[in-house]
């Protein structure tokens, strides 16, 4: 079976997200926001998605990568008449006492070697590939119009060339300047020029203020570039994936749009921030977990995601005309899965906003209205805490008392308990210790004393890769024999020989799973290290290594046979996962270790 890996690089700047295939051409890319349409979507559809690309006339190869330590990507293309790089960035830096993150994407043109002979093709689109935009020639740049806001392209390559869509010879640096609503302001060189400068140095000086460990440094450097440019800076939201509708494996029909925000998530990605001691984006995510919080706190129930400004309303559509990646249908936009039951999220932002009275950087005795909305999500728990739900893994049709939204219950009752004696409220106390009980009851029940295992739900014979949190969480005591049990039946069962995991074996509303989970293979890492078997957790961290792109960016799923990437990607959440496991690991071994 041929190996299918995505090859596109990602760009961003924490306002937009761009995907750059090796081919040149931007693929994916949505404006104004994360979740709008798409004006470059060829990722869909390679006849109705458009096209950006700057490609030679005659037969090519090219080399992709990063500058070292950003999010500025290059590709180097070598053909017959000569050989030519594009750097493509979105321009992120502090200016004016604030973060600089305009709606622009720039691509510099470097001829490297002879004169080769290129072609720009630059054909946006708008409501998801429907409509063509039209361009209109002024007197330095084209302006695309016919979707609302304006998108203008400023260049120093004659418009003629870029209209007609014509070849011709590079023989000095070009530039294109891509621009959503306002016009260039200043000159296109030297605009562009100290763009690239401040932007570079911009993600370098990040880098340098990161708390990264030797362990796989080089990885967990790219995984915290990526999660980093999946937070919408406006609200603080972290997304998923910037994509949608990349299946999870071919055929499956389980193609979904990721890019909002899984409070079910909060805790990982919270956790993975504070590991590299970024405590802005910590203090960011908060607000908008934090937000929802209070507005939703009157309402019976959380939403297990919500967009990226805090909507509510994902409601989930098919896009019948695009043909679907690689002509896997349907393309979804929005997401259903923000109407079922997922009991765990109550817990999760509990113990997510457990920094907030624990982490003395932040001043929680300002805070006068903890004890109620404390008391409301002790509501929420109370009301949900004996009912079915869809689980981590959001079962469309299924529904089980689910170990996993017990365990966060437990754990956020935990939170919530240690948040009720800092801020003297007795009560609260009493209240989350019972809930707790109740909660670990359940848990409890879902215990098979022959096979030693925790399974997947009360009354269910099944396993579930999100039981290895059970160890992770210290509601089994790692050191205990019971975990050790635990974690052997698991990956009996659950792991494959490249050292993926599957989520479950069991079938689902789909049918069975095709393709492995590849967080749950990092949460195994994570277990093995909690454990004590550390020689295991490093020989399976390192397998895992192998099943990233040519970027080191990796995706949701992996097929175990032959290694392919599927679902949507980078996938943040992936990355998250790396970033934990390579933390856990350097801290249980409280020493450097290099590649």
């Amino acid at each position: 079976m041929e190996k299918h890996v995505y090859n596109t690089g990602l760009i961003g700047n924490c306002a937009f997200l761009a995907h750059i295939n090796k081919n040149t051409n931007i693929e994916w890319m949505c404006w104004p926001r994360f979740d709008s349409p798409f004006v470059f979507g060829g990722l869909l559809d390679q006849n109705k998605g458009g096209e950006f690309s700057i490609l030679p006339k005659t037969e090519y190869t090219t080399h992709q990568f990063y500058l070292e330590n950003t999010n500025v990507l290059r590709t180097e293309v070598t053909s017959q008449n000569g050989k030519y790089r594009i750097t493509d960035f979105a321009p992120r830096f502090f200016k004016n006492g604030r973060y600089f993150k305009p709606l622009i994407l720039i691509r510099k043109i470097e001829v490297l070697e002879g004169t080769p002979q290129i072609r720009v093709k630059c054909d946006p689109v708008c409501d998801f590939g429907r409509t063509k935009q039209a361009k209109l020639q002024g007197s330095d740049s084209i302006e695309f119009t016919g979707c609302g806001e304006k998108i203008t392209l400023t260049s120093n390559i004659p418009l003629a060339y870029l209209l007609d869509e014509q070849y011709f010879a590079l023989n000095e640096t070009k530039y294109l300047l891509l621009n959503y609503g306002a016009e260039l302001d200043g000159s296109l060189v030297s605009t562009c020029e100290e763009y690239l400068r401040e932007t570079t140095e911009y993600w370098r000086l990040w880098i340098k203020h990161s708390s990264i460990a030797t362990f796989y440094q080089q990885y967990v450097i790219r995984s915290a570039l990526v999660l980093k440019i999946h937070q919408y800076e406006d609200t603080g939201a972290i997304i998923a994936a910037s994509t949608s509708s990349l299946p999870e494996f071919p055929g499956s029909e389980r193609n979904w749009d990721y890019r909002y925000c899984w409070l079910r998530d909060t805790y990982y990605v919270l956790t993975s921030l504070n590991h590299i001691g970024h405590f802005e984006e910590m203090e960011r995510y908060f607000s908008y977990v934090t937000d929802i919080s209070f507005t939703e706190g009157g309402s019976f129930r959380y939403q297990p995601l919500y967009g990226i400004t805090g909507q509510k309303d994902l409601t989930e559509t098919i896009m019948e005309h695009l043909d679907g990646y690689m002509g896997n249908k349907p393309v979804r936009i929005g997401n259903q899965a923000s109407e079922h039951i997922q009991n765990d999220i109550y817990g999760q932002v509990l113990i997510s906003l457990l920094p907030l009275y624990t982490d003395h950087r932040f001043v929680f005795s300002e805070r006068k209205d903890s004890d109620k909305w404390i008391s409301s999500i002790l509501d929420k728990i109370e009301r949900t805490i004996d009912e079915k739900d869809a689980g981590i893994w959001e079962f469309r049709n299924i529904a089980h008392i689910h170990c996993y939204s017990n365990l966060f219950q437990w754990a956020g009752c935990n939170a919530a308990e240690k948040i009720a004696l800092t801020i003297g409220n007795d009560g609260l106390v009493e209240r989350a210790q019972s809930l707790k009980a109740r909660a670990a009851a359940h848990i409890e029940s879902c215990y098979d004393p022959e096979r030693r295992v925790y399974t997947h739900a009360v009354g269910s014979p099944h396993l579930d890769a999100s039981t290895l949190q059970l160890i992770m969480m210290n509601y089994i005591d790692p050191a205990s024999q019971k975990a050790k049990d635990h974690l052997i039946a698991l990956e009996k069962e659950l792991k494959t020989e490249g050292g993926l995991f599957y989520r479950y074996i069991h079938s689902d509303d789909f049918g069975k799973p095709k393709t492995t989970f590849l967080i749950c293979a990092f949460w195994y890492v994570e277990a093995l290290a909690c454990v004590g078997r550390m020689d295991d957790a490093i020989r399976e961290f390192e397998k895992l290594m192998k099943y990233c792109n040519h970027l080191l960016l990796f995706s949701e799923d992996v097929d175990e046979e032959s290694g392919s990437q599927w679902g949507n990607f980078p996938q943040a959440y992936s990355h998250v996962g790396l970033m934990n496991a390579a933390y856990r690991i350097a801290m249980k071994l409280d020493r450097p270790i290099f590649l």
